[in-house]
């Protein structure tokens, strides 16, 4: 059964480090603001992000429905490193960082 779209919107989101060498998936109801926490930890060098420097934009989408947002980052959560170079590649094939398109 085909649901109608959400009221409001989710983000899985794809970030990298500065070198591109890490993958993090997440999931967000409000990609601006998540950005911001990537980039300005609260507690630095206790989160996997922070420790890693991992705050550029490689990759997103979004959803009107949270169950929906959380089943597909779960998703590709459990993918191989390959299958979600493969995703970015799709909408992001140069791997640009689109950090800008939130602020």
């Amino acid at each position: 059964m085909l649901r109608p779209e959400g009221v409001y919107t989710f983000y899985v989101y794809i970030l990298t480090n500065k070198n591109k060498t890490v993958l993090y998936t997440g999931f967000t109801n409000n990609i601006r603001r998540r950005l911001e926490e990537h980039q300005n930890p609260l507690s630095p060098k206790s989160s996997f992000t922070s420790r890693y420097n991992v705050c550029y934009l490689l990759y997103y989408e979004k959803y009107g429905w949270a169950d929906e947002g959380i089943a597909r980052e779960k998703e590709i959560k459990g993918w191989s490193r390959e299958k979600k170079e493969n995703l970015i590649n799709m909408q992001n094939p140069k791997w640009d960082f689109l950090n800008e398109l939130f602020e």
